[in-house]
């Protein structure tokens, strides 16, 4: 399907056949769902944040086997080396044995989607390295540069509540993630109809694909196309700039976060079935795109929880007028 076939009203369609799959396997969390397909759509990458066993893995591999695309999981370990995700250069061999030839063997980082689990339990290196492909759509080892799947998706996942032997992401790694988001747990219904299911019953491997990679990729070329208003434009300026300037924030969101902000907000309107953006469209994603990009300040020497971004931001929404 070409690109310009793909109308707002068709990937609306599209989207909403994709989210109705996923949930199949992730019940009850239509907004979770929702996040992780604006955020694939904008080509972003997303941090779920919260405790073990409310489905992020779950989510990840459900949205993989949505699309038929490769999935990789990478459990992140404190022994856990750069070349054990982006792969390494290895001898080729010929007739059994070893030549003077190299030829590049790829990590697991290579698929369209990867779940870096736990990834806050990885030293700052292999973060790094992850976050650099993230940055760059690329991997490049021995000075040779290798481009990594289209569309490429990385999920990861941390326990905010844990801190014993990990490494927490600083600022200028957390803003690699177009969205952070919880899970949360799911409502007594919910929950309920998971203890009732056979323990060994899952829904995930009767999961067929719901889209396929190149209509994903037309869906994403057709979201950087949405139409966003001068207005808009200046209403998320604003939002912008008065984080910069609260009393309550030692550090604001950056042009980059700006531009986190648009992005998400064409993929909201496109999943939406518009081809223009709209308010709604800015003021519902900025809590989850500009959250984990500004810090408080901190009180008495102790810093604050993520939970303070959020009623900071909040309150902000509450300050700077919405546009008519």
């Amino acid at each position: 399907m070409g690109v310009a076939q793909l109308t707002a009203t068709h990937a609306a369609e599209l989207a909403d056949d994709l989210r109705g799959n996923v949930e199949r396997a992730l019940r009850g969390k239509p907004e979770v769902v929702s996040r992780a397909l604006t955020c694939l759509i904008a080509r972003g990458h997303l941090l779920l944040e919260d405790v073990p066993g409310v489905g992020k893995t779950t989510l990840a591999h459900a949205l993989a086997r949505s699309l038929a695309a490769q999935y990789h999981r990478i459990q992140f370990t404190s022994d856990l080396l750069p070349s054990d995700l982006t792969g390494l250069s290895v001898p080729e061999m010929l007739d059994g044995r070893p030549t003077s030839r190299f030829v590049f063997q790829p990590g697991p980082i290579f698929a369209n989607v990867v779940l870096a689990d736990e990834i806050n339990r990885a030293s700052p290196k292999s973060q790094s390295a992850l976050l650099e492909a993230m940055s760059e759509g690329t991997v490049s080892v021995d000075g040779v540069s290798h481009v990594l799947p289209d569309p490429f998706f990385v999920i990861a996942t941390q326990n905010h509540l844990e801190h014993h032997g990990t490494h927490p992401l600083p600022e200028s790694q957390l803003d690699r993630f177009l969205m952070r988001i919880s899970v949360g747990y799911p409502s007594k219904s919910h929950e309920a109809d998971v203890l009732r299911a056979d323990p060994s019953s899952t829904t995930l491997p009767s999961l067929e694909a719901a889209v396929d990679l190149p209509t994903l990729r037309a869906m994403q070329a057709a979201a950087s196309n949405v139409k966003i208003d001068d207005s808009l434009i200046a209403y998320l300026l604003a939002l912008v700039e008065e984080t910069r300037q609260h009393e309550a924030l030692e550090v604001g969101a950056s042009t980059r976060g700006a531009l986190a902000l648009r992005c998400a907000a064409q993929a909201r309107a496109l999943i939406d079935g518009r081809d223009y953006c709209i308010p709604e469209d800015v003021v519902e994603l900025v809590v989850d795109v500009l959250a984990h990009r500004v810090s408080p300040s901190p009180r008495g020497g102790i810093r604050s929880e993520p939970q303070e971004s959020q009623w900071i931001l909040r309150e902000i929404l509450d300050r700077v007028p919405v546009p008519l």
